[in-house]
């Protein structure tokens, strides 16, 4: 290692610092449907979880390569840019935490990279190609085909299950459950721990202090994986009452198939080095699952509020990076104003967060006459409503319809006495 700037110091402390708003932003990827299903307490979850990120984080470099070789000109970027951008990923991960909203921490980060670097030397610093194919596409992609995937396999998971024993079943498919959160949690450190190593292995050959084409040194693979760990561990509780309750209502069937589909979409693009969603992914699932219920409901409103949030994070990202490299270009104090900026904008947005507490304790409660911070019931969509009217109603409905209607009036020459006689 040649020379570590102070600069260049400030870089990496504030990717960990992303790293860790990306780990309890993304915990509810992992761990929302094991927790609001049941088959976990939610602190063994986010224990369980943060540890099998940490392993993840481990398993690979490609997506790290595609943001640190790939995504920008990484000739000509300063460590200021790479702060700025960022400075962008961040408050946007934290003003989307405190809304509750499951956006990407990755397209963020893509946001405020692509942002400052455009602001810094214009608009050839962004390989094209690259973006389109293994950012934005991917982002498409993903939610479709995690989602037609979970779809289906609630469909057969249930077909297969019909004949088998309730109880039984129900626990075989919590302790499916469990496993297949476990490979979410350790795909999210695959692909999402990468990108940190990526833009601070992109800050140091900025900074002199790698060579170009430099795998992440072991030192910022560790640091990333502790990093993002420890905020998953913190949990993000907003997001996982959204991911959990919010959007859909899960069984334990449909928590295995939408976190196993969104964990075989996940590893297979980390194989591939697309820097792909983990939110887009598992929300995806989540939704594909909740159809994949006769009578299922996905609570379309929350669902468009997320696709809203989903197309504002690159251009939002963006934009915040782009004013915040504008200001590092006025010198040290510039850089010093955005990094103040910076620390006293979370503080408030953690404050607002107190208002309303939301942590393990209370994380799957939704019964707002309790006074309980659960989110309060949606009407159905009309796609929900109409698969709803084509199902069969659930086991006990009928039995109580039946039970509350009145007795058939019967004829006189009948022997059984009339409803119009029985006291």
């Amino acid at each position: 290692m040649e020379s570590f700037s102070l600069i260049l110091a400030i870089v990496v402390v504030t990717a960990l610092a992303f790293d860790f708003t990306n780990g309890f932003h993304d915990t509810a990827n992992a761990m929302a449907t094991t927790i609001s299903t049941g088959a976990l307490k939610p602190k063994v979850a986010v224990a369980m979880s943060a540890v099998l990120n940490l392993v993840g984080a481990f398993l690979s470099v490609e997506v790290a390569n595609t943001i640190s070789k790939g995504l920008v000109d990484e000739t000509g970027i300063r460590p200021e840019v790479i702060f700025a951008a960022l400075v962008g990923a961040i408050l946007w991960n934290l003003l989307t935490w405190l809304v509750g909203l499951p956006s990407s921490s990755s397209h963020a980060l893509m946001g405020g990279l692509i942002g400052a670097a455009v602001a810094s030397a214009g608009l050839g610093a962004v390989n094209g190609d690259v973006l389109v194919t293994k950012v934005l596409l991917p982002a498409v992609a993903a939610p479709i085909v995690a989602g037609a995937a979970a779809l289906l396999a609630s469909r057969m998971t249930y077909s297969l299950g019909r004949r088998a024993d309730g109880k039984a079943a129900a626990k075989g498919y919590r302790a499916g459950q469990i496993a297949s959160a476990g490979l979410v949690s350790l795909a999210h450190g695959t692909n999402d721990a990468q990108k940190t190593m990526g833009i601070i292995t992109l800050a140091l050959i900025a900074g002199g202090s790698l060579a170009p084409d430099s795998d992440p040194p072991v030192w910022v693979i560790l640091g990333a994986g502790l990093a993002i760990a420890l905020g998953t561990y913190l949990g993000g509780w907003r997001i996982i009452r959204t991911m959990g309750k919010g959007l859909t209502d899960l069984q334990p069937q449909q928590g295995f198939a939408a976190q196993t589909s969104a964990a075989t979409v996940i590893l297979a693009s980390s194989h591939l080095g697309f820097s792909l969603s983990t939110t887009h992914s598992v929300s995806g699932a989540v939704m594909g699952a909740g159809l994949g219920r006769k009578g299922g409901v996905v609570r379309w409103s929350t669902a468009t509020r997320m696709f809203v949030a989903w197309g504002l994070t690159l251009p939002a990202a963006a934009l915040v990076a782009a004013l915040a490299e504008w200001v590092c270009r006025l010198g040290d104090w510039g850089t010093a104003l955005v990094a103040v900026f910076l620390m006293a904008a979370s503080f408030a947005i953690w404050r607002i967060s107190r208002r309303e507490v939301v942590d393990h304790t209370n994380v799957v409660d939704t019964d707002p006459a309790a006074g309980t911070p659960g989110p309060p019931p949606e009407p159905a969509g009309v796609v929900t409503t109409a698969m709803a009217a084509v199902s069969p109603p659930p086991a006990g409905v009928t039995d109580h319809l039946a039970a509350t209607l009145p007795a058939p009036v019967t004829t006189a020459d009948s022997k059984a006495p009339s409803a119009a006689t029985t006291v």
